[in-house]
């Protein structure tokens, strides 16, 4: 299976000045773990994830004041939406990430997270173990 085939095409993105508050707000209102940044100042293309955010606020950094600029990963990892998800997972796992980006032709054309490839991956509703 490819990446194409687990990736959300639907993407959450966010400006550079939005405040860390705003992005967490539409993160949550979307039940999402990331969200893109795009910034052309800035060379292009972000990831802002919960991680960066919870970051942030670990230290004590105000939300409210905090711009996702200031937090946003720039030496992104892009995937191809023609990779395996073994390609994807094994780029994950050796970057210690949940999210890629997904790039076709230098666009954005999606986002892959580790629960889309759990889901591709996991038996179709099968009923969970008992404990």
């Amino acid at each position: 299976m490819l990446v194409r085939d687990a990736m959300s095409t639907v993407i959450l993105t966010v400006g550079p000045a939005h405040t860390l508050r705003q992005a967490a707000a539409l993160m949550s209102a979307r039940r999402v773990g990331a969200a893109v940044v795009l910034d052309p100042d800035a060379g292009g293309v972000g990831i802002l994830t919960e991680r960066d955010i919870l970051n942030s606020i670990g230290l004590g950094q105000n939300p409210d004041m905090e711009r996702t600029h200031a937090h946003t990963t720039t030496d992104v990892v892009f995937a191809a939406p023609t990779w395996t998800l073994e390609q994807a997972a094994r780029a994950m796992t050796h970057g210690g990430f949940r999210h890629l980006v997904v790039l076709d032709r230098g666009e954005v054309a999606g986002i892959v997270s580790v629960r889309d490839i759990i889901r591709c991956w996991a038996p179709a509703r099968e009923p969970a173990p008992a404990f």
